[in-house]
C-alpha cells in the first residue's frame, strides 16, 4: 500500500511545478533579468531623502550600521560630511 509520501512523489503536479521553476530560472538568466535588483543611491540633496535612505547610504560607505539613536538632522550632517570628503578626494 503506497504511503502519502509515495503518492506525492509520483504526482504530476510536483513534476510540472519543478519543471516550471527550472524554466523560469533559465529564462531569467538568458534575458539578463535581475530578480532582486540592487537598491540605487538616492539622488538630490540629502535633506530630501528618507531616514532609511540616509542610513542605507551611510551603511554602504562605512560598512557599519549608523547608530539607531542618531536623529534625522545628525544623519544628514554625516552624509554631507562624507560627501564633502569624497568630493575633495577627486
Amino acid at each position: 500500500m503506497p504511503t502519502p509520501m509515495d503518492r506525492a512523489l509520483q504526482s504530476r503536479n510536483l513534476f510540472f511545478g519543478f519543471a516550471g521553476l527550472v524554466a523560469l530560472a533559465s529564462l531569467t538568466s538568458m534575458f539578463g533579468g535581475n530578480i532582486f535588483p540592487e537598491e540605487k543611491d538616492p539622488n538630490g540633496a540629502p535633506e530630501t531623502w528618507t531616514e532609511e535612505e540616509l542610513r542605507r547610504w551611510l551603511r554602504k560607505r562605512d560598512g557599519v550600521e549608523p547608530g539607531s539613536k542618531l536623529t534625522r538632522d545628525e544623519l544628514i550632517e554625516k552624509v554631507k560630511a562624507k560627501m564633502s570628503i569624497g568630493s575633495q578626494l577627486k
